[in-house]
C-alpha cells in the first residue's frame, strides 16, 4: 500500500493559490485579448461613468483627505523612486504621448480658446528697455487675467 501524503494542520488551513509567476501571465494573457470587452463596457456601460463619477465625490475626497493625513502620496513616490518612474515613462510615454496629443487636438483647442481670446484682448503696458522692472507689469497683467478667467470658468 502506497504512503498517504499528510498535509500539516497549517498547510490544512493556507488558501490554494497559484504561484505568482502563474497569476502575472495569466493576467497578461486575459488582458491581451480584452480590448473588445473594455470598448463594449465603454459603448455600453451599466451605469453613466459622470454620474458614477459625481456621485462618488464625497468618498473621492474623504479617501484622498486620508492617504493625505496619512502621507501616502509620499510613500508611495519613496517606494517606487526615480527607477521605476524612468523604467515606465520611457517604456510607456514616446508612443502614448505623441497619440495622445494627436488625438486630443480638438479638446486642447476649447479647452485653450478662452484663454487665448483672454490674452488677445489684454491692452499691455508699454515695454520698457531690457531689464527695466516696468517689463514685469506685462507679465502680472497677463498672469492676473488668467488667473481671473481660470476662477470663473
Amino acid at each position: 500500500m502506497a504512503a498517504v501524503a499528510r498535509l500539516t494542520e497549517q498547510e490544512e488551513n493556507m488558501p490554494a493559490i497559484k504561484s505568482i509567476e502563474q497569476a502575472s501571465d495569466k493576467w497578461v494573457r486575459r488582458a491581451s485579448v480584452a480590448g473588445p470587452d473594455y470598448q463594449a463596457g465603454v459603448t455600453n456601460p451599466k451605469r453613466s461613468w459622470a454620474e458614477a463619477s459625481g456621485a462618488a465625490e464625497e468618498s473621492y475626497k474623504m479617501g484622498v483627505t486620508q492617504a493625505a493625513a496619512q502621507g501616502r502620496y509620499g510613500k508611495g513616490v519613496k517606494a517606487a523612486g526615480d527607477g521605476k518612474w524612468k523604467e515606465n515613462a520611457m517604456k510607456k510615454g514616446p508612443g502614448r504621448f505623441a497619440e495622445g496629443v494627436s488625438l486630443a487636438k480638438d479638446q486642447w483647442t476649447k479647452g485653450f480658446s478662452p484663454y487665448h481670446a483672454a490674452i488677445g484682448a489684454l491692452t499691455l503696458p508699454a515695454r520698457g528697455p531690457k531689464g527695466d522692472p516696468k517689463n514685469l507689469q506685462r507679465v502680472v497683467a497677463v498672469a492676473n487675467a488668467l488667473r481671473q478667467l481660470k476662477t470663473k470658468i
